[in-house]
């Protein structure tokens, strides 16, 4: 699922490509893909994208100079989804069940962007709406963790008001917006400590060290994202983990192995000697987790 800085990465490559653009069409082609009816997609077409902007893992495209106002064309992207740039795009618009493509926008040169989602769980959200409040996970959003606001007596705050596994805290969008599995990984790496680590139970100088390990780890991947092709953002995402998607291999701080915690419908990464005193996290599948 693309976090915080490869969303953050769309929204640059989006704005320098389609701001003072105007959008010729918008086709939907996957229709449980739209959670709004009113007002249709349709009523984007001749409108001029104003800004791209993010809101947590929310990209969000302003369109001016339409009859009834400005209207936003808001979407997430989920585990599966991703954004297809065309410099050119294709000629008609493919309707076949098997296509990927479940929304496209044509923009009034002749370029637009795909939204796509592999797999059969449909997850992708857009909604056209007068204002991003009005999606309702939007409204609901916590913090961004690299504002002004974020201060580490805010996060100090956070923490000692929830006694929860730190993971969870880290990844809970009403908490904190932005930050998902893979991040929440290496910062919890970063700060060497584990993941069940229980939010309230934590003292000042582990609070200290949380709340920097995420500005180490946000502020490199969101550079490394800037200025990227929307195509070559998966891979710099990957190739920049800490510990995320690399069990199996040496720890770069350590050189012990990275290991992992499977879970239903995820997974969890982390270094034994780097964040658990040596301990060995047992699978959430088979038994009871070490803490």
């Amino acid at each position: 699922m693309p976090e915080l800085p490869e969303v953050q990465g769309l929204v640059d490559f989006l704005t320098e490509r389609t701001v003072g653009r105007k959008i010729a069409a918008v086709h939907v082609l996957g229709i449980q893909t739209l959670k709004t009816f009113s007002p249709a997609p349709d009523a984007l077409a001749g409108g001029t994208v104003a800004e791209v902007a993010r809101r947590g893992k929310w990209l969000d495209l302003r369109v001016e100079d339409l009859p009834d106002g400005d209207l936003h064309l808001v979407f997430h992207l989920a585990r599966a989804g991703w954004l297809r740039w065309h410099e050119k795009l294709p000629a008609g618009v493919s309707r076949s069940p098997k296509s990927p493509v479940a929304l496209r926008v044509d923009l009034d040169d002749g370029s637009g962007f795909s939204l796509t989602e592999a797999g059969t769980r449909k997850r992708l959200a857009v909604y056209v709406v007068a204002s991003p409040e009005e999606v309702p996970a939007i409204a609901s959003l916590g913090i961004e963790p690299l504002s002004a606001e974020f201060t580490r007596d805010a996060f100090a705050a956070i923490l000692a008001g929830r006694k929860q596994q730190i993971k969870g805290v880290l990844r809970e969008q009403g908490t904190i917006a932005g930050i998902g599995n893979a991040y929440s990984d290496d910062i919890l790496h970063a700060a060497r400590m584990s993941p069940f680590a229980i939010s309230s139970s934590l003292d000042d100088e582990a609070v200290t060290r949380l709340y920097d390990a995420i500005g180490e780890v946000l502020r490199p991947a969101i550079e490394a994202s800037s200025g990227r092709p929307a195509a070559e953002l998966k891979d710099a995402k990957r190739s920049g983990m800490r510990v995320h998607g690399r069990a199996g291999a040496e720890c770069g701080v350590c050189g012990d192995v990275i290991r992992e915690v499977s879970f239903a419908d995820s997974a969890l990464q982390y270094c034994a000697t780097c964040q658990t005193g040596g301990k060995i996290l047992a699978d959430r599948r088979m038994s009871k987790l070490l803490r």
